[in-house]
C-alpha cells in the first residue's frame, strides 16, 4: 500500500498530466518511412543519326565559261567548253636559216613541252609537238592552228585558235573539236643568240597559258 501511494504522488507533477507513460510492455508505434523522391538519373541521349550527304550542286558540275577573246579566235557556235587546263612548261625553239633568206638565222618553234592541271591542281594532260594534248586517261587531240592574235602582254606568246585534226582514245579528249590558248605569260623566242655559229642549237623558254577545250 505504501508503494502504491508513492507512485501516485510521483505522478502529480505537470509532466505526468501532459504525457502519461506508455505501458512498459507495449511496443512503440511504427513510424512510416518518409517519402523521399529519388534523384533523377542522367541518361545520355541517343547518338544523332549522321546527316545525309549533300547532293552535288549544279554549280559544282557546271562546265567552265568560255573566256573573253577577240573575235578572230572565237570558237564557232554551237561549240561549248568541256574542259579547262592551266599549263606550265616551256616553248622549245631551234636555231636555223630563215625562210626568207638562207643567210639569215632565226629561232623557230620546234614544240611545246608543258603539263596541264585543272583549277584544283589535279593533273589533267600533257602538251607536246603536233600540237598534241594527251589527257591522263590516254585520250588525245591533235590540232592545226586556225587563227592567232597578239597577247595583251607584248612579252608573251600569241593567243591561238586551234581546230582538231584527229582524236584518239575513249576519254575526255576523244570528242574535242577546238582548243583555245589564252592568258599567256612568257614563252617568246629570244631576240639574240641565233646565228650561223649556233645553227641547230635549241633553247627552252618558260611559259604559262590557259587552254580551253571545246566539245564538237
Amino acid at each position: 500500500m505504501k508503494r502504491s501511494v508513492a507512485l501516485v504522488l510521483a505522478c502529480l507533477g505537470p509532466a505526468c498530466a501532459s504525457s502519461p507513460p506508455a505501458p512498459a510492455n507495449e511496443p512503440a508505434p511504427a513510424v512510416p518511412a518518409a517519402s523521399v523522391s529519388a534523384a533523377p538519373v542522367a541518361v545520355d541521349p541517343p547518338p544523332a543519326a549522321p546527316a545525309p550527304a549533300a547532293p552535288a550542286t549544279a554549280s559544282a558540275e557546271s562546265k567552265p565559261a568560255p573566256p573573253e577573246t577577240p573575235d578572230a579566235i572565237k570558237v564557232p557556235n554551237p561549240a561549248s567548253v568541256a574542259y579547262k587546263g592551266n599549263a606550265v612548261g616551256v616553248q622549245i625553239y631551234a636555231c636555223g636559216p630563215s625562210k626568207e633568206s638562207k643567210k639569215k638565222f632565226e629561232w623557230t618553234l620546234k614544240a611545246p613541252d608543258a603539263s596541264l592541271t585543272d583549277d584544283a591542281g589535279k593533273p589533267f594532260a600533257k602538251h607536246y609537238g603536233g600540237p598534241t594534248w594527251e589527257a591522263t586517261d590516254g585520250s588525245k587531240v591533235v590540232g592545226a592552228m586556225k587563227a592567232k592574235v597578239d597577247a595583251p602582254d607584248a612579252t608573251a606568246i600569241p593567243w591561238l585558235l586551234v581546230e582538231a585534226k584527229s582524236n584518239e582514245g575513249q576519254g575526255v579528249l576523244a570528242n574535242i573539236g577546238w582548243v583555245q590558248r589564252v592568258q599567256t605569260v612568257g614563252g617568246k623566242a629570244p631576240s639574240t643568240g641565233c646565228d650561223k655559229a649556233h645553227d641547230g642549237a635549241e633553247t627552252r623558254v618558260d611559259y604559262r597559258a590557259t587552254y580551253y577545250f571545246y566539245a564538237r
